[in-house]
């Protein structure tokens, strides 16, 4: 069940024109969608297990040819953590803080 701060970031990353819970193969669920194709994970809690899912998913997304461009997007002191998940992930994309004023590629 997602918190309505959780709905809202969703919603922002999607942007105009685009979706929030995208259906994965596997039954997995992608945050959201722009209209361009970039797939955003939103990622508040700042547990590593739920980082590494995160990341996860967007390497399905990009994987399966839905996203052309992937971002996790963390609370700024979760920053370092994402980026680790991600290169765990092995996927390259961007890692933002909530506000989307910082940024940093993995």
């Amino acid at each position: 069940m997602a918190t309505e701060s959780h709905k809202r970031a969703q919603r922002k990353a999607a942007g105009r024109g685009g979706e929030t819970e995208v259906p994965l193969p596997g039954g997995q669920v992608l945050d959201a969608l722009t209209a361009r194709g970039k797939a955003t994970e939103v990622e508040r809690s700042g547990s590593q297990a739920a980082l590494d899912t995160a990341a996860r998913r967007l390497r399905t997304a990009k994987n399966q040819g839905i996203a052309k461009a992937v971002e996790l997007r963390v609370p700024q002191q979760d920053m370092d953590k994402a980026v680790e998940a991600m290169q765990k992930a092995g996927i390259k994309g961007a890692v933002s803080n909530m506000g989307g004023t910082k940024k940093r590629r993995a």
